[in-house]
């Protein structure tokens, strides 16, 4: 595995003015309609940031959300997502093209809905442990007698979050409370809805290149001049997902994940889960990044390094 192009911060302040320095990604504004965001290598879970990098990992999750954005356009004709181009903006001068290509995107300037729009398709982690303990995922209840890692008998089912802030927590919240954040019901029912179709799309796409989409979560946004409601930032990632290997999925206990879940166990087995500053093992950097290796490979049918060829 390649560690050769390792972006723990970008620096294009001389180009572009920073609007936002996030947890892992980096947004700039190219003009008054556009931003360009660039997915560094930063890693962050339990909603902090750690020390370590994840090699190649800015340039997987670029890469495979613009993949999915070219399936879930054609499955879904009337999906909108904010994404213009892989291409840096002309401000960029071209000594730093090799630096940042494959890991930035420019894409259409919204207004973020402070919502996560988190879909479930399996009893899994703190689904799973919700159901043992009353029944309910998210105060949806859910028919009985169902073992872990199992689908919900009927289909996946939609359990918006607040976005927190960074270094607070995300909380489970009603679709009336959803509504009432995103302030306009016609709105929230459509976030609704592309979120389970999304899910059922991804999901089919998923299940035949021999990996099961568990769970996953999405945001959108609101374009001001259209009225659309758009998705918004990664989409179907290793990060924002779990996706399991489906020759190993056994219906009864915890499933093996191509995700970021090995990451999150290991700091939750070492007791440092929340802790700012974390520095990984070498193991776990490997192991992560193998995993996200592994996932972008069955998803996009190429390996890592053929895609960052192809021009």
């Amino acid at each position: 595995m390649s560690t050769a192009n390792i972006m723990l911060s970008s620096d294009l302040s001389s180009s572009l003015p920073l609007v936002n320095k996030g947890k892992v990604r980096d947004i700039y504004s190219v003009n008054s309609s556009t931003l360009l965001i660039v997915t560094t290598d930063r890693v962050s879970a339990y909603d902090v940031t750690l020390a370590s990098t994840i090699p190649n990992k800015g340039a997987i999750l670029t890469l495979l959300t613009a993949h999915w954005s070219q399936i879930l356009k054609t499955s879904i004709p009337d999906l909108r997502t904010h994404i213009l181009t892989l291409d840096l903006p002309s401000q960029i001068p071209p000594p730093l093209h090799k630096t940042y290509n494959h890991r930035t995107t420019q894409v259409h300037k919204l207004r973020p809905f402070k919502i996560e729009a988190i879909v479930r398709g399996y009893l899994t982690r703190e689904a799973w442990d919700s159901y043992q303990l009353n029944g309910t995922v998210c105060g949806i209840p859910i028919p009985a007698g169902l073992k872990e890692s199992q689908a919900l008998p009927n289909g996946p089912i939609y359990t918006p979050s607040t976005k927190a802030d960074v270094g607070e927590h995300d909380e489970d919240i009603s679709e009336t409370q959803a509504a009432v954040i995103i302030g306009s019901q016609k709105h929230a029912d459509r976030i609704k809805h592309l979120s389970l179709m999304i899910f059922n799309v991804a999901h089919a796409y998923a299940w035949a290149r021999g990996l099961i989409l568990a769970d996953t979560k999405f945001e959108f946004g609101l374009d001001e001049e259209s009225g659309d409601v758009v998705l918004m930032d990664e989409i179907l990632t290793p990060e924002s997902s779990r996706f399991w290997k489906r020759e190993e999925w056994v219906v009864g206990r915890d499933a093996e994940g191509v995700d970021k879940q090995f990451l999150r166990d290991w700091l939750a087995k070492e007791g440092v889960q929340g802790r700012e500053g974390v520095v990984l093992t070498d193991e776990v950097v490997r192991e992560t990044e193998g995993r996200y290796r592994e996932c972008f490979e069955r998803l996009v049918g190429k390996g890592l390094e053929e895609v960052l060829g192809e021009e």
